[in-house]
């Protein structure tokens, strides 16, 4: 699959328009997508940490900052109507309705409001979670296991999955949570999302799942699967910033959850009874809250300028379609397994996989590879013992030719 050129330097305007043509994307062609992105002074393969983002993007910025000046070039500028369009452009990337989403700030918040309205961990009970779930949640399920609540952390197996028999047998009758990675940062693996909701309602549990490596990158479909909470940031392949995300809560369990904490997001009528002209009444205020996920998890003020990016890439995402972008980037991925297998670098992402992840295991990776990568200007994540390649819409089979150019020919001892 190709793009064309006219389409995406159309894509960098801030009200974009896609056109699209399936193809084979030929080794020595750079990627058209480039074009809606600055040009940049290295090869980046680090989307997965943070993406870079889009020319458009960066317009709708400049417009609303002309907005924020108030220098009278933006006469019918709208926020109201940015969040209604970032709404339902997620809901259509992710298979959710707008009443089944909230802003929050970030996944980690998003995951811990879970955690709140279902009584953890005072209410006890078991969870069951995973090795390759998001490595900051393992902090939280620690904690919560010193409090008291069953935790079990199912391991990784020697293919870079998570076993579905071992599942199977945690979770029981007592489980109330699973909590999972959709997609793995770790690696890219990709949890079965159907076959875990469908486990876990069996026994009277409910799912989370952390989805942003899979919200833009990789189709998803939240209420096919039957997933009941969902949570995303926007930094990564949404091509959004820091400080905005997503809550998904499916709307048939809402009236189930307890409200972890109030805010005015959340109100839908409001009306007070003590400064000057109110009506009388016998309260201070008598107020309602919306019924939705905003009026069970909404909190305080929204980042505008994250609403203004992701109203325009969210969108372009949406018009290029995911399964295209998909589709793009599998070469690329496999070309990847392929020859570093061939090397024999250490493989921790499953054969086949689908994701924009690919990484493998090599002992003092950063000590190894640092200097070898920064000296050559390739950006990707190098941690203590291992490494990963993150496939962005912009990267093309060049990118992918320079860092196995530069990568040894075999594991450095």
């Amino acid at each position: 699959m190709t793009f064309t050129r006219r389409a995406l330097v159309a894509a960098a305007t801030a009200a974009p328009s896609i056109a699209m043509a399936a193809a084979a994307p030929r080794k020595l062609g750079a990627s058209p997508a480039k074009a809606a992105f600055a040009a940049m002074p290295f090869t980046y393969l680090d989307s997965g940490s943070t993406h870079p983002m889009p020319l458009g993007a960066r317009a709708a910025l400049e417009e609303y900052l002309r907005y924020k000046t108030r220098d009278g070039t933006t006469p019918n500028y709208s926020m109201d109507d940015k969040e209604k369009n970032v709404f339902a452009q997620f809901g259509a990337l992710v298979g959710a309705e707008p009443d089944e989403l909230c802003f929050i700030q970030s996944t980690t918040m998003g995951e811990n409001l879970v955690l709140q309205a279902l009584g953890f961990p005072q209410a006890g009970g078991r969870i069951v979670t995973d090795a390759l779930h998001f490595f900051g949640s393992f902090y939280t399920y620690g904690e919560l296991g010193k409090a008291g609540v069953d935790v079990v952390t199912l391991p990784m197996t020697a293919e870079g999955a998570i076993d579905m028999d071992q599942m199977e047998a945690a979770v029981n009758d007592k489980t109330k949570l699973v909590a999972i990675s959709l997609v793995s940062t770790v690696n890219g693996f990709e949890h079965d999302l159907k076959r875990v909701c469908d486990l876990a309602h069996a026994h009277g549990a409910y799912v989370y799942a952390d989805i942003v490596h899979a919200a833009g990158s990789t189709p998803t479909n939240l209420r096919a699967a039957g997933v009941d909470f969902a949570a995303s940031s926007s930094y990564k392949w949404l091509m959004g910033d820091f400080g905005l995300g997503f809550l998904y809560v499916r709307k048939e369990i809402q009236d189930q959850l307890t409200r972890p904490w109030w805010g005015y997001h959340q109100v839908a009528s409001f009306q007070s009874h003590v400064l000057p002209y109110d009506p009388p009444g016998d309260s201070v205020v008598d107020a309602t809250a919306q019924s939705n996920a905003t009026g069970l998890f909404g909190m305080g003020t929204t980042s505008w300028t994250g609403v203004v990016q992701l109203d325009h890439s969210l969108t372009w995402i949406n018009q290029l379609g995911v399964a295209n972008l998909q589709a793009a980037r599998q070469p690329l991925a496999d070309a990847l397994q392929s020859e570093l297998r061939r090397r024999g670098y250490e493989p921790l992402t499953p054969l086949g996989s689908r994701t924009a992840l690919v990484g493998f295991a090599l002992k003092d990776a950063r000590r190894k590879l640092g200097d070898l990568l920064q000296k050559a200007d390739i950006r990707m994540t190098v941690s203590q013992n291992r490494f990963r390649i993150s496939l962005a819409v912009f990267n093309d089979m060049n990118d992918i030719d320079r860092l196995l150019a530069v990568l040894p020919k075999s594991p450095p001892a």
